[in-house]
């Protein structure tokens, strides 16, 4: 059992202060054109940091984002340059023992403010939509579908952040209109052969990639992939196995999302803390998808 106090709500570099500090990640310059990015044990659902954080959370975020960049084909152009402390610039080499695991040298990138979503499933936000207006994001679908249904082809429905916080569903026009069509149909395309790599990879290693989100931002005027990408955080993960059998069980963080629709929780902040099997279970499904992902097939 992994114990609730090994995990950090914050990771402390000594003499060091963040240049952004987000929900889950620390990001500090590294000279003008390298930033280092920091994952603590932080969760965040219905746009709140919960009290309480999940032990190993970090490190299997960096893990898997570092093994996508590396692996995929179509993850580049992408802003990943290493995980490996000991060769960052000064004065992170001096944290190296601090950031190990939990940390990415990055280039630097100008954000597109974009949410880029793909969904290979139907379920979430986008089965609330389907079954108000038989449409997600714009993109009518078949009648009759249920949560979990998979959607040939899978659909980009991209996202942006509301004023208050709160992520909202918009139509590929309103992308065009915020970035151009050229931006907008490179974003989209990018995203679904991302997708598509992906779910392959992981379908052959017993999980369903349900759904995802990436962003881009520019780097030397190229459309790059930033940020995590196809972590348990950023994507929904199901058991393969129990798919087939007409079942979701997830390996993300949408085991938390249920027991905080089942405690009461008016998803307004402040959130309550998490008991302690919860904590542990969410630990162990965060794990048990970083041990599918990287490992071979099975």
């Amino acid at each position: 059992m992994i114990a609730t106090g090994e995990a950090l709500l914050e990771v402390t570099l000594p003499g060091l202060k963040p240049w952004r500090r987000g929900k889950v990640r620390d990001v500090y310059e590294a000279g003008a054109d390298h930033l280092v990015i920091v994952a603590s044990d932080r969760l965040s659902a219905y746009d709140s940091i919960l009290p309480t954080p999940i032990p190993g959370k970090g490190r299997v975020l960096t893990a898997l984002s570092a093994h996508w960049f590396r692996t995929l084909a179509s993850a580049v152009p992408h802003h990943f340059v290493s995980d490996d402390p000991t060769g960052y610039p000064a004065p992170f080499e001096s944290h190296a023992a601090r950031l190990a695991g939990r940390s990415m040298l990055v280039r630097r990138a100008e954000r597109i403010d974009i949410e880029c979503v793909v969904r290979g499933h139907l379920t979430g936000s986008g089965l609330r939509e389907y079954r108000a207006s038989g449409a997600v994001c714009g993109i009518a679908l078949p009648p009759g579908l249920k949560d979990g249904s998979r959607l040939d082809p899978p659909i980009f429905t991209p996202a942006t952040k509301a004023d208050a916080g709160h992520d909202e569903n918009i139509a590929f026009a309103d992308v065009v209109s915020r970035i151009g069509r050229p931006t907008a149909e490179a974003l989209r395309a990018r995203s679904l052969a991302i997708y598509a790599e992906a779910r392959e990879w992981a379908w052959a290693r017993g999980l369903v990639l349900a759904d995802t989100k990436f962003e881009f931002g520019l780097i030397d005027g190229r459309i790059a992939l930033i940020d995590e990408i196809l972590s348990p955080d950023s994507s929904r993960y199901w058991d393969r196995a129990e798919f087939e059998a007409g079942r979701l069980l997830s390996f993300d963080k949408q085991f938390v999302r249920d027991w905080l629709d089942r405690c009461g929780w008016n998803h307004e902040p402040p959130a309550p803390a998490l008991p302690e099997d919860v904590v542990r279970r969410t630990a162990e499904r965060y794990a048990e998808a970083e041990r599918r992902l990287i490992g071979a097939p099975a």
